[in-house]
């Protein structure tokens, strides 16, 4: 019986098995590599350095717009993005908001409307955006760093006018992004991280 089987149906039959199987394997390989792979992607996005010394040099348009947009898409409580940025140019503006900001440095205000009912979702969500706008800025190649001192936020709530901030909304965080110095990056010049056994728990 087993005779009268074509040659090439058992070559061919063969092969696919092969195929299968190799198929097989290079998916396994796969899905152990996903994992290691992914986190190349997110975390030199993730150092979270928090620049305090910048170089002299604008933010171009470009890079100050995907920084905005960036802010935009982040998530908010019900979708209510509650949240008005202002981008702060005029570098005397941003001088009477941080003094010792250096030549071409931009600000972005996160402000919004506290009620006094939802204020700790709005300050979540204003936080959130910044922190979106944050990570898009590092990778550019950008410094950034946020403030949220009451003296900073101060000085920002006292130029509303100026600002175009609306009178009832309050001005919740300020981000601070510019170029950085010659040799300075987000990855190398990132502080160390806490051990995570101390700061996570899984249960």
């Amino acid at each position: 019986m087993f005779k009268k089987i074509p040659v090439f149906i058992v070559l061919l039959t063969l092969s696919l098995s092969l195929l299968y199987a190799g198929g097989k394997k290079d998916q396994q390989v796969q899905q152990v590599q996903q994992p290691a792979d992914r986190a190349t992607l997110v975390f030199p996005l993730l150092h979270h350095f928090s620049a305090r010394e910048y170089a002299e040099g604008q933010v171009t348009e470009s890079e100050r717009d995907i920084i905005v947009q960036a802010g935009l898409r982040a998530p908010s409580a019900g979708n209510r993005q509650p949240w008005l940025f202002t981008v702060v140019q005029d570098q005397d503006l941003v001088k009477q908001i941080l003094p010792d900001a250096t030549e071409g440095n931009i600000l972005i205000v996160g402000s919004g409307l506290l009620d006094g009912s939802r204020n700790e979702a709005v300050m979540l969500d204003a936080g959130l955006a910044a922190q979106s706008m944050f990570i898009a800025a590092q990778a550019l190649g950008l410094g950034a760093r946020q403030y949220t001192n009451p003296a900073l936020i101060g000085r920002a709530n006292s130029l509303k006018d100026e600002l175009g901030i609306p009178e009832d909304h309050t001005a919740i965080i300020v981000t601070r992004f510019g170029r950085l110095p010659a040799g300075v990056d987000a990855v190398s010049s990132a502080s160390p991280r806490a051990d995570p056994e101390t700061k996570v728990v899984y249960r």
